[in-house]
């Protein structure tokens, strides 16, 4: 795996120090605006090339990857040409806007035989995979609590009268998007699609959720999946059964560590020996590529699918509409 990065924020550092442990993967590229601003990462990983221009990065033979942290609004048109080109994508989560972009995609990348993954940590992690495969022990599920809270620094300046990208309606932002999708991705690579989709949401006046309660009504049992980017809170995800319950401590997004709690007896799980989540969903993308198993990407495809439906409806359901509804795909190019 021959990887081109589009991006140089936070995520993108995770991104390179897990590559560091997979031995057949390796960065050979960065796209930044400004040289400047990606020559840090490049020295410090290695990184033999910086692209300003998207179309270098996309014509740069080096390149068979590309990797995508760019704003959400932005995905899909960067997706979208990078399989046009014959390279293989992965994409940071949300990986669209909408149903309809993703949909696109999913065609395209089929269509030329190439991988596509949204860069969802949490369903990858070994301590999810076991209450995957150990969910049967609580007997009949009945509720399931998440919260994922976690103050933004840019909620500062969005209540100084600013409008940064994570709360721009234009940029697909908001908490359901960036914060609650990790809640959202565990309860239905669980449990599958609700039957009904509610959001309730603490709104800015430009239009975009700050936090909200979302759930989900399954036969028998709900779900209440709760993010915020307004708040602290504490971050935990409770799966209650008529056996027991699983407390998976400090949230969703990197199930640190799990509390089985059955038969008034309390023992604990945890298998994941490396701290960085974002080396296990690599390790699972180059697993897939190196076999050659585009039944098991189709799966997953399907999965981040029917999670975009749902954000769509939740969407709906509380009033939040993206630029990106109304189909203005525009790439800001480089």
């Amino acid at each position: 795996m021959n990887i081109g990065i589009i991006g140089t924020g936070s995520i993108v550092e995770a991104f390179l120090d897990a590559l560091q442990h997979i031995s057949s993967a390796s960065c050979t590229a960065i796209l930044s605006r400004k040289q400047a601003t990606a020559e840090p990462l490049a020295q410090q990983y290695g990184i033999p090339r910086i692209h300003t221009v998207f179309d270098e990065l996309l014509q740069d033979p080096a390149v068979d990857w590309i990797y995508i942290a760019s704003p959400n609004s932005l995905h899909f048109d960067y997706a979208l040409q990078a399989l046009q080109h014959g390279k293989h994508v992965i994409c940071e989560k949300p990986f669209t806007s909408t149903t309809r972009e993703l949909q696109i995609l999913i065609r395209t990348a089929r269509e030329q035989k190439l991988f596509l993954f949204e860069a969802i940590t949490n369903i990858h992690l070994p301590n999810y995979q076991w209450i995957k495969q150990n969910i049967d022990r609580l007997g009949t599920i009945r509720l399931i609590q998440c919260n994922y809270s976690q103050y933004s620094r840019k909620y500062d300046e969005l209540l100084r009268g600013g409008m940064p990208n994570v709360f721009n309606p234009v940029f697909s932002g908001g908490a359901l998007m960036d914060i609650n999708i990790y809640n959202l991705h565990l309860v239905m690579n669980l449990f599958g699609a609700p039957h009904e989709v509610s959001y309730t949401a603490n709104k800015h006046s430009g239009g975009i959720d700050t936090s909200g309660v979302l759930v989900l009504t399954y036969d028998g049992f709900i779900g209440e999946c709760v993010g915020a980017k307004d708040t602290y809170g504490m971050n935990f995800v409770l799966i209650q059964g008529e056996n027991g319950y699983f407390h998976i401590e400090h949230g969703a997004n990197g199930c640190r560590r799990i509390l089985i709690h059955t038969n008034d007896q309390q023992t604990e799980y945890n298998e994941q020996t490396i701290d960085n989540p974002l080396y296990y969903e690599l390790a699972a993308f180059e697993e897939i590529s190196r076999s050659g198993d585009y039944a098991r990407c189709d799966e997953l495809l399907d999965h981040s699918y029917a999670v975009m439906q749902t954000l769509e409806a939740a969407r709906r359901d509380a009033g939040i509409v993206f630029t990106a509804d109304h189909g203005d795909h525009r790439l800001i190019s480089f």
